[in-house]
């Protein structure tokens, strides 16, 4: 049993994490425009990330305009992590599955509310990181800042000042720099 507590992260461990999963399987993303899944799909795909939708009544079609598959087993490529949009109780069985892919994911990350420490604990045990109980699209705004044009104190101090573009704006996560 791997002795980790989940309870609080460094901004250096989320930060490194978001900076090198390059590829991110959501299971449990939902076509419903108005899901918190779909939302974290779209955002992640706004950042550059190979995002894999999973989900078995969708699998085939799209969400956010890219495929969905059934199951983890079915991704044609490597993944670096496992963002698991379903309850706590289901996070066990979404583990065992990253468990059988190789190579295996760099990352299993538990989406808010979503807590299993036995899940968890397998997954440190095979070497794999692990967040609980956070959005990684919520974790992403915060550390690049973004979070903050919306008034939300991100509780990252930075003395860079936000560079404004006609359009959308957005920050990369390790530069802190308009993409």
């Amino acid at each position: 049993m791997t002795d980790f507590s989940h309870e609080h992260y460094e901004v250096e461990y989320i930060s490194e994490i978001l900076a090198q999963s390059k590829s991110i399987a959501v299971v449990g993303a939902s076509a419903k425009t108005i899901r918190p899944s779909y939302f974290v799909v779209k955002y992640l795909l706004s950042k550059g990330y190979d995002v894999m939708p999973v989900n078995p009544g969708h699998a085939g079609r799209t969400i956010c305009g890219v495929m969905t598959y059934s199951a983890l087993s079915q991704i044609d490529r490597p993944i670096d992590m496992v963002d698991i949009f379903r309850n706590s109780a289901a996070a066990l069985s979404v583990v065992h599955e990253a468990l059988l892919l190789d190579p295996l994911p760099r990352v299993i990350w538990m989406q808010l509310g979503v807590v299993n420490h036995e899940a968890a604990n397998l997954a440190q045990d095979a070497g794999i990181k692990v967040v609980m109980n956070r959005c990684p699209k919520i974790e992403y705004a915060r550390i690049s800042g973004e979070i903050g044009w919306a008034g939300v104190n991100s509780g990252v101090l930075s003395s860079q000042k936000p560079v404004l573009k006609k359009g959308f704006q957005s920050f990369d996560i390790t530069t802190k720099k308009p993409l």
